[in-house]
């Protein structure tokens, strides 16, 4: 509660979690509001507005997550919380709650938008979208912590966005679809949990039901999550240097 507090008060951190998305979403429809399209198939902006559901909440719940837990150190509240017998991991699943339901109401405010006043279209159940909204949010919370782990300074846990972030958004498939790639950049490829996160966006967006392929592909991104949020607890220092 202390974390959720902590974040409510700061209302540039807010904006990043609650209206940044929100607003580049929008911008978006307008961007591809007369955007021509073939009949039958999925409009521009559904197509757009899939993969920034898939990417926003990565990357704005990473920077947040991240920043934060360098603050904690930075001030001394964490190492004071270290000095107790609370276990490691569970320091770390108080905190990853807490930024996890952040992260849910990122998640509910841009799919809210999204779709029901931007009229976004999906053949799959707009619920499965909400649903691998939160889990890539999630994953971007345990990639934080784990980064902020190995950050002395907020400036260098931002460093680690190029590191972490960047290639996977430039080898998920938003810019070259992964079939399209050399064969060495698809096995990295498919190391990357953001191809599978975009992946499943992309089998709801096509498909009514969902598909094993979709499942197969939560699975991967919930899996990715928990042995982020186990690795980032196992190299929590008790002591800031």
């Amino acid at each position: 509660m202390r974390i959720l507090r902590q974040l409510s008060g700061d209302h540039r951190s807010v904006a990043m979690i609650l209206v940044v998305p929100s607003a580049v979403i929008t911008l978006l429809y307008f961007m591809f509001q007369n955007a021509p399209h073939r009949p039958g198939t999925p409009s521009p902006f559904d197509n757009a507005c899939l993969i920034m559901l898939g990417v926003f909440p990565l990357i704005v719940m990473f920077l947040i997550t991240s920043i934060t837990m360098q603050r904690e150190r930075v001030s001394g509240t964490l190492e004071r919380i270290l000095t107790t017998p609370l276990r490691r991991l569970d320091l770390l699943a108080g905190y990853g709650t807490a930024f996890s339901i952040a992260a849910a109401a990122q998640a509910t405010l841009a799919c809210v938008v999204s779709f029901w006043l931007l009229g976004l279209d999906t053949a799959g159940n707009p619920a499965l979208v909400f649903a691998i909204a939160i889990v890539n949010a999630i994953l971007g919370v345990g990639l934080g912590l784990l980064c902020s782990a190995f950050a002395r300074t907020e400036f260098q846990a931002v460093q680690f966005m190029p590191v972490v972030i960047a290639p996977q958004l430039l080898l998920c498939g938003i810019i070259v679809p992964r079939e399209a790639l050399p064969e060495w950049l698809q096995w990295i490829s498919n190391t990357l949990p953001a191809s599978y996160a975009l992946e499943a966006l992309r089998e709801v967006g096509a498909h009514p039901d969902l598909t094993a392929t979709a499942a197969r592909d939560i699975a991967v991104v919930v899996g990715f999550a928990v042995v982020a949020l186990g690795l980032a607890a196992a190299t929590l220092r008790r002591r800031t240097p």
